[in-house]
């Protein structure tokens, strides 16, 4: 993983992270307007519209240069396309945040979202010091899980019935994992 400070990019064997750019709201809102990843995500809207993609990128560049949230496209070392997006929270009180992550649908299986998240957390503990790093997912998408387990991270518990999607409540399942 290779961290250019000014460029605010991450960059991987085959990926390069870096901040969406307005121009990828057509992009975002094509691989986003997709039941798949709204039924397996907690805040993304569906439909999903060019307007939700704008809004939701219009923050990003802010909030990294605040150290609230870091917010990367996770794209294509090659030929730039889009796979998706790795999102790092940063709770400086506390000295920890959470990822998040979402891969357009033609793109699973192929293992983007390990690599981004290896960068991540790599990121995380070399780059902003953290001490700790977790994620949480539904129950009913266990490929989540195994990217969390890849990345060495522990499970650390169940929220049963924790929030409510498309009115039956889903179970949240908490990993984590504290910086050696």
């Amino acid at each position: 993983m290779i961290y250019d400070t000014q460029n605010k990019t991450i960059t991987t064997n085959r990926l390069v992270l870096r901040l969406f750019q307005k121009s990828d709201a057509a992009a975002v809102t094509k691989l986003c307007n997709n039941y798949n990843i709204y039924k397996n995500t907690l805040y993304l809207p569906y439909p999903y519209t060019i307007e939700d993609a704008l809004a939701w990128i219009e923050h990003h560049l802010d909030h990294f240069t605040a150290n609230k949230s870091y917010e990367f496209a996770i794209t294509d070392k090659e030929n730039g396309e889009l796979y998706g997006a790795m999102a790092l929270s940063n709770n400086q009180k506390f000295n920890h945040g959470e990822i998040a992550y979402w891969i357009g649908e033609e793109y699973w299986g192929n293992g983007y979202a390990t690599e981004a998240a290896q960068a991540i957390l790599q990121f995380a503990f070399e780059e902003k010091q953290y001490h700790k790093v977790f994620a949480r997912y539904f129950q009913s998408n266990p490929a989540s899980g195994r990217v969390l387990q890849k990345l060495g991270m522990k499970k650390e518990g169940v929220l049963i019935d924790h929030v409510k999607k498309e009115n039956r409540y889903e179970d949240l399942v908490y990993y984590g994992i504290i910086q050696q």
